[in-house]
């Protein structure tokens, strides 16, 4: 007989939890409906979604699409007129806004200039008058324009006051306010990026592309021609053809003349990038089967092996944006890109280069400021698209 001493004890029962809520039988449904939307979702779908959790990313393009849209009203945004002259305020300090006036509220308003010389240096000096509060008007009828040099206008966002003056930002030499020729030249500096990475981009794919798909003497050529275009250094290049432009030349043929140099010498970067995924892409299944069925080269290339990795193309050349506008700028800068009449940025930036104004008319270096804030902004949202478009991340 065995002693029961010996035997085992059983094992006290697990306390089994019940949940009291009520059992929903479509949550399951709403599980598998959301599990089907991610992983029947397309490319740019999923694109789209991890370019939305990249926060400064979303902030940087929403900047810039409000500065791209500025450029369609900027003859709303600018108070004055791109080319008028204020005689009598020439570089004169930016006008503050202020809201109370003697500790009473007056909305927005600025106080108007007193004029003095200096005995010393003969230096015209400005000074707020404090008794002459002259406040703004906003959505108003100011200054005449030409609507993008084809309908006329005088339709402003703000205007100064009857009579009285309004310089955000100060004026220039000439006595032309820089803040509304900063809105005017931002129309400039921005286009010129985008126009150009169009150019190129179409240069690289196209080259690139044949390159890529047909090899043999066609890849040595377009890399000879690649590796002669990168082994000259960049700022003589550019500021020997921007030199070589005739100066007889309209305002707008050396704007397109610039754009054009820039084009052909940012491709080859983009164009190596198109060639080596190309490269790789044309020996897979999907395209050695469109080849057996008898599609043309421009079609495989253009719809099946192009699309594979065109989110990597556009955030290559997000990134080259920025490297365009300040090409622009610095050439500009150096009296050898855009000239006046033409406004740009740089063009602006070029009235500066005396250090003895700059120190004593600081403002004059401001238009270095939208310049800073757009290629910030491009390299934020650059990188979340890079992201967006990386299927591991």
């Amino acid at each position: 007989m065995t002693d029961t001493a010996d035997r085992p004890t059983p094992p006290s029962a697990t306390p089994h939890y019940v949940n009291p809520a009520p059992w929903d039988p479509y949550v399951s449904e709403k599980l598998t409906a959301e599990q089907e939307k991610y992983y029947m979702a397309g490319q740019w779908k999923l694109m789209w979604w991890r370019f939305r959790r990249h926060r400064p990313a979303v902030v940087s393009a929403a900047f810039l699409a409000l500065m791209y849209f500025s450029c369609l009203i900027s003859e709303w945004i600018a108070p004055h007129d791109l080319h008028t002259r204020h005689v009598k305020y020439i570089f004169a300090p930016p006008q503050g806004i202020h809201l109370f006036h003697e500790g009473k509220f007056l909305g927005p308003f600025v106080y108007a200039f007193k004029m003095e010389r200096d005995p010393e240096t003969l230096q015209r000096v400005y000074t707020p008058d404090t008794t002459q509060p002259q406040p703004l008007r906003f959505f108003c009828r100011g200054e005449r324009y030409e609507f993008w040099g084809l309908v006329e206008g005088s339709f402003h966002f703000v205007c100064p006051a009857e009579g009285g003056t309004f310089f955000f930002l100060g004026t220039d030499r000439l006595g032309r306010d820089m803040f509304s020729r900063i809105v005017y030249a931002a129309r400039i500096s921005l286009t010129i990026g985008v126009i150009g990475i169009v150019l190129s981009f179409a240069l690289a794919l196209i080259l690139g592309g044949l390159a890529g798909y047909y090899g043999g003497w066609v890849d040595s050529v377009v890399q000879r021609i690649t590796e002669i275009l990168k082994s000259f250094p960049h700022l003589p290049l550019w500021l020997a053809l921007s030199a070589a432009l005739p100066v007889t030349w309209s305002p707008l043929l050396v704007y397109f003349g610039i754009t054009l140099i820039l084009a052909l010498l940012d491709w080859p970067s983009l164009g190596r990038a198109v060639r080596s995924k190309l490269l790789s892409l044309r020996e897979e299944d999907y395209a050695m089967a469109a080849q057996m069925m008898g599609a043309k080269p421009g079609r495989i290339i253009g719809r099946h092996l192009l699309p594979g990795f065109m989110s990597h193309l556009i955030a290559s050349a997000t990134l080259s944006i920025p490297s365009m506008i300040l090409a622009e700028t610095a050439l500009s800068f150096l009296g050898l890109g855009l000239r006046p009449p033409i406004t740009s940025w740089g063009v602006l930036l070029n009235e500066a280069t005396d250090i003895n104004v700059v120190a004593v008319n600081w403002w004059l270096m401001l238009p270095v400021v939208p310049v800073i804030l757009v290629i910030l902004a491009y390299q934020f949202m650059g990188d979340g698209m890079r992201d967006a478009a990386d299927p591991y991340a």
